[in-house]
């Protein structure tokens, strides 16, 4: 059985184990997914982690963490790094970290939650893209948010420090 629980610190090192394993045969990443979170944490940037875990031991995790919109936080956040441990995933288990950070972050009065991934698979979760954000240039297909409160923004969608500056511990 599975249960959802915020991280704890102790288990920052089945957090990066995890993620460095999760990330390591996608051919998107550039190994810089678990330093983010480290990254993220040191700097108290993270407004939610959540951990899946089995029979006492971390099957998957989600990060979420402040993001800007043309400069302006106005109370939006970005998921990410998501990471399921391989021989668990396509269980649903990502889906139901995702839902349970959006459900959280909602009740906190969050105004929305953006993020950039395939929109076949994040769909799925209520996230969607009309065009109007932006990041880096990307295919904005692949720039998605969910609303929460208000209107849905338009602009340039940067993350925290952590995922723009390439430096990490």
């Amino acid at each position: 059985m599975i249960s959802i629980r915020n991280e704890r610190p102790e288990d920052d090192q089945a957090i990066h184990a995890l993620t460095l394993a999760a990330f390591e045969p996608m051919s998107f990443s550039d190994g810089t997914e678990a330093p983010i979170i480290r990254a993220l944490r040191q700097a108290g940037e993270l407004c939610l982690s959540l951990v899946a875990e089995e029979d006492g031991e971390i099957v998957g995790h989600v990060a979420f963490s402040a993001v800007t919109i043309d400069g302006a936080h106005n109370n939006w956040v970005g998921l990410g790094p998501i990471s399921v441990r391989i021989d668990r995933q396509r269980q649903g288990i990502g889906k139901a970290l995702i839902r349970e950070g959006l459900s959280l972050l909602k009740a906190r009065g969050t105004a929305g939650c953006a993020l950039i991934g395939d929109p076949n698979i994040y769909g799925r979760a209520g996230f969607e893209s009309d065009g109007r954000l932006t990041y880096r240039g990307l295919d904005r297909s692949l720039v998605q948010r969910v609303v929460f409160l208000g209107s849905a923004p338009h602009g340039e969608l940067r993350f925290a420090p952590a995922f723009e500056t390439g430096e990490h511990p």
